[in-house]
């Protein structure tokens, strides 16, 4: 994940037009709750640029579709981090919009 949690890192769109709103994370999962906090503030910008419309401004073929915000993660978020991210689904589609995550080129790095 970029550690500049002000910017949103891709955005790209579906055959169908939906749009995916992708979160680079390629920070390990520490027990000191700072990858939380920054993954918290990058979501929290992405909701924000949805929600104040400069998501139409930048990508106007995107009006009207429905919007995915998916964290690809190098390292298989630990217990803590999926508690996190379900919590933060549910505040996500209360928005209107959906949150996913997986990993990054199919398979965490961790997992060899």
């Amino acid at each position: 994940m970029s550690e500049q949690s002000d910017v949103v890192d891709f955005v790209s769109q579906t055959p169908s037009g939906d749009v995916v709103l992708t979160v680079s994370d390629h920070l390990p999962w520490g027990p000191d709750g700072e990858h939380l906090l920054l993954l918290q503030e990058k979501l929290n910008t992405y909701l924000r640029f949805l929600e104040s419309g400069e998501v139409y401004e930048r990508f106007p073929t995107s009006r009207g579709k429905s919007f995915l915000l998916n964290v690809v993660c190098l390292y298989r978020p630990d217990s803590t981090a999926t508690a996190f991210l379900g919590q933060a689904r549910v505040a996500v589609e209360g928005a209107g919009f959906n949150l996913g995550w997986s990993p990054l080129n199919g398979a965490y790095s961790d997992d060899n």
